[in-house]
């Protein structure tokens, strides 16, 4: 099964040994690694509050999906990873405007911690 590696520079690069997307299963399927508050510009983080946060993180989630042709209408699942449960009511109101009438299968993990000290990181897989 050939696996594509979807990458542009309106999101984060990766900081890592990973790819931004990788396209799968005949260029069916678009697996997003998680993006944290990553400017994409200057690397730096977006992260004066929650809610900028996860402006950011959408923003990069949906360039990624942008350069493989998608939109997050195509995701059908998301994962939400928080450092504080607290921070779900406002992370749910941006996630629910972002997504508009669209609602993919998701799960929500209170974690530890996060990269850069981030709050929220948001992985998804689409359908394209």
């Amino acid at each position: 099964m050939p696996l594509t590696p979807v990458s542009t520079p309106a999101a984060p690069a990766a900081i890592g040994p990973y790819s931004q997307a990788i396209e799968a299963a005949g260029d069916r399927f678009l697996f997003l690694s998680g993006q944290i508050p990553l400017n994409p510009t200057d690397g730096q983080m977006n992260n004066a509050t929650v809610a900028d946060e996860v402006a950011q993180v959408l923003a990069n989630l949906r360039a990624v999906l942008a350069a493989a042709g998608a939109s997050p209408a195509n995701l059908v699942k998301t994962t939400i990873f928080l450092t504080d449960m607290a921070d779900f009511a406002v992370v749910n109101e941006a996630y629910a405007a972002w997504l508009g009438d669209h609602r993919p299968a998701r799960a929500t993990i209170a974690v530890k911690a996060l990269p850069r000290g981030a709050r929220v990181e948001i992985e998804g897989i689409a359908i394209l």
